[in-house]
């Protein structure tokens, strides 16, 4: 079964945590490298949708001209 892919507000809440974690300093080098490759696909997750978002409203904008 495939896994549900976050919404970008999910997305955007466990880079606050990530970042949150990263700040205090106190990771495993392991578990630091695991969180940056989690942030790391979340990033390109949330400028995906927004890119995705942006054409959308381009594309409606220029269908009401």
């Amino acid at each position: 079964m495939a896994t549900k892919e976050e919404t970008y507000n999910e997305a955007i809440e466990k880079l606050r945590l990530i970042v949150a974690d990263i700040e205090k300093g106190e990771l495993d080098v392991d578990v630091l490298s695991d969180k940056v490759k989690e942030a790391s696909r979340l990033i390109k997750l949330c400028k995906e949708k927004l890119f995705k978002a942006d054409e959308e409203v381009k594309k409606v904008l220029e269908d009401l001209e």
